[in-house]
């Protein structure tokens, strides 16, 4: 049973374009960490796991998701998972997020939802410190809108005329992931090189997980808090402040 409560980032990353990205929290496994030292324990333990929930102190709790994660046996941690919801973010963002295989999505469709007024199209941050450059990309995606719009009134279905639509267009997608590969996201794409749309989605993931699990997500994030950087020659140079190690 997932616990039932809604969370909303209460930050924004950026505000580039129209729209403003808008992260929620929409349930996660309640109590995690106890859920996740239960199935592990498990392994090990004479009585069944609902037993192992109940009584084991949060000492154990801790002592076990420790040698779980330290040991790289995190198996475990699929049994403890998260749903977010995400709106004000472009189909640039989307299309790298669902190469995460491990999850679960559900994306506004563009074959089925008209768009009768123009949406919002997220202008990336580089385009918009430059007055020439946003000017062209305003433009452009103005132009591609109203070619969409023309297609549709000529009787073309919307599923066709969507062909026309730019990556810039804003969407929403639900995800869910469970904790094991949430903390590979976070690896990939809090860390510097990773692109800035989809890290900044990363980032308030992140934020918003780490309070109902905070010795899981202790370290969570760019391979960099934890140890050396995992880009090799790629490296950006600029790593994080190292992580707290686990007590």
């Amino acid at each position: 049973m997932l616990a039932s409560f809604v969370v909303k980032s209460k930050f924004f990353w950026h505000h580039y374009g129209r729209r403003t990205m808008d992260v929620v929290l929409l349930y996660h496994t309640p109590d995690p960490e106890r859920a996740v030292a239960a199935s592990a324990r498990l392994c090990y333990a004479p009585v069944g796991a609902a037993e192992l929930l109940e009584s084991m102190s949060d000492e154990a709790v801790r002592r076990v998701l420790k040698t779980v994660i330290e040991s790289g046996h995190t198996s475990t941690l699929e049994h403890a998972s998260y749903t977010f919801a995400i709106d004000g973010v472009s189909r640039t963002l989307t299309h790298q997020l669902v190469r995460h295989r491990l999850a679960s999505y559900n994306q506004q469709s563009q074959r089925y939802v008209r768009y009768d007024a123009e949406p919002v199209f997220i202008e990336p941050p580089s385009v918009a410190a430059d007055p020439a450059a946003h000017e062209l990309f305003a433009s452009a995606s103005a132009a591609a809108f109203e070619a969409y719009g023309k297609l549709l009134d000529a009787g073309v279905p919307a599923e066709d005329a969507r062909y026309l639509l730019p990556n810039a267009m804003e969407t929403k997608i639900v995800v869910t992931m469970n904790v094991r590969e949430l903390l590979h996201f976070f690896e990939l794409r809090c860390c510097k090189r990773a692109q800035w749309e989809i890290r900044d989605l990363a980032l308030a993931m992140l934020e918003l997980a780490k309070p109902t699990a905070p010795y899981i997500f202790l370290d969570a994030g760019a391979a960099c808090r934890r140890g050396p950087c995992s880009e090799g020659k790629m490296t950006c140079g600029d790593p994080y402040t190292k992580a707290p190690k686990r007590d």
